[in-house]
């Protein structure tokens, strides 16, 4: 069984979404993103589910995000899958 280690977070300017993410620390991440992106806060989404599952999610997001903003990703997403 796969351990349910991962957190699913947005990173958002205000209430816009720029970027999509997953990632197993959260205050690491948060750091790392402070250095290379412009954002007031981290959202962390739902309960630390396991990879698998944060990868699948991940992808569905970022799908959605495109159908509902003329096919373009996140600002800061730079491919379609995570």
């Amino acid at each position: 069984m796969s351990d349910r280690d991962t957190y699913k977070y947005e990173l958002k300017n205000g209430k816009k979404v720029v970027y999509v993410g997953i990632t197993n620390n959260p205050e690491q991440r948060l750091k790392q993103h402070e250095n290379e992106k412009e954002f007031t806060h981290m959202n962390l989404v739902g309960r630390k589910t396991t990879e698998e599952a944060a990868h699948k999610w991940e992808q569905e997001r970022l799908k959605t995000y495109r159908k509902n903003h003329g096919g373009d990703n996140p600002k800061y997403n730079k491919i379609n899958d995570g």
